[in-house]
């Protein structure tokens, strides 16, 4: 028995005809819409630990570095800068070396190579400031093994949370068997500053941990270790990290994004960067490379170049 609910077939030759017309085209969700329940992707905050620094140590810094366009110009280069970065490129230059020539000898040949002069008083406090360092760089690489190769050299490392990215470029990373027994990768950063590093200074560093943590999704190892190596004084400072610990250093580096992104805001909207990123004075001011942009920084005494080269080649225990 036909469907009555169904309509009565229409024959070909009596319908009536009738214009064709397109079919429609539904409209096109807005963006929005498309988006539906998952809403607009929140902007990661992109930076390193030394950005972050920055703003934490002092605000005006920071805008001057990373704000402010045009840069401020910066003041003269620091020899003690030169002096770290010329016995970093040493220590990179060696485990470009093969295992056989890793030797103490040819620590003069790689620093020599990669030597920076900028920042000097004059030629005799660089030659003086050079044989310290080789005496840093041998007796160091002496105590190293020469078949153990780090799985990361001056290597970047990087990962996300909720509102960071962040990377930076870690001196040096080695696989080593953890408490557990199984392989886990430790974060290794050099010292030349001449004061020396304790387990508190290993412990505190946002840096360090942001690298650990980075470098555990890297290379997909766990990464609680990491250590200061003092060249100047042959010692380690060390810390083992803990998940939480680890998690506290990493609320505070969104703690200090989220405070950057506000600012940066304020001053876009108009506000005064001079009220939004105020200055910390103090005894960082000698040292900072825009003093003389800031009113509050070129009140405090200024220090010379090569300042503090010279104290660590006179001071005690050197030579």
């Amino acid at each position: 028995m036909p469907d009555s609910s169904l309509p009565a077939p229409v024959s070909p030759r009596s319908a009536t005809p009738r214009s064709a017309s397109p079919p429609t085209t539904p409209p096109r969700p807005r963006q929005d819409e498309q988006l539906g329940i998952f809403g607009e992707p929140r902007r990661l905050f992109v930076c390193t630990p030394s950005k972050l620094s920055a703003y934490t140590d002092c605000p005006r810094r920071y805008r001057f570095s990373y704000v402010d366009r045009p840069r401020p110009v910066k003041g003269p280069p620091w020899a003690h800068n030169s002096l770290g970065a010329s016995v970093h490129n040493a220590l990179r230059s060696w485990f470009d070396l093969p295992p056989g020539r890793r030797i103490p000898e040819a620590a003069a040949t790689l620093l020599k190579a990669g030597w920076i002069t900028d920042g000097y008083r004059d030629a005799a406090q660089q030659r003086l400031a050079f044989r310290t360092a080789l005496d840093w760089l041998e007796s160091y690489v002496a105590r190293l093994d020469p078949a153990a190769e780090p799985v990361g050299v001056e290597r970047t490392v990087a990962t996300t949370t909720a509102t960071l990215s962040v990377q930076g470029r870690a001196d040096r990373i080695d696989e080593r068997v953890g408490p557990d027994g199984r392989p886990e990768v430790v974060v290794v950063d050099y010292k030349t500053g001449r004061t020396g590093l304790d387990a508190d200074d290993a412990r505190g560093s946002q840096a360090l941990a942001l690298y650990a943590v980075a470098a555990s999704r890297t290379f997909r190892k766990p990464c609680r270790r990491v250590e200061l190596h003092h060249l100047p004084t042959a010692t380690i400072a060390a810390h083992e990290h803990t998940v939480e610990s680890l998690e506290r250093q990493v609320r505070r580096a969104e703690q200090t994004a989220a405070d950057i992104v506000a600012a940066e805001r304020s001053v876009a909207g108009g506000d005064d960067p001079d009220q939004v990123f105020p200055p910390s004075p103090g005894s960082l001011c000698g040292w900072c490379d825009y003093r003389r942009h800031c009113p509050e920084g070129s009140a405090t005494p200024g220090q010379e170049p090569w300042a503090a080269v010279e104290r660590a080649l006179t001071g005690p225990g050197s030579g």
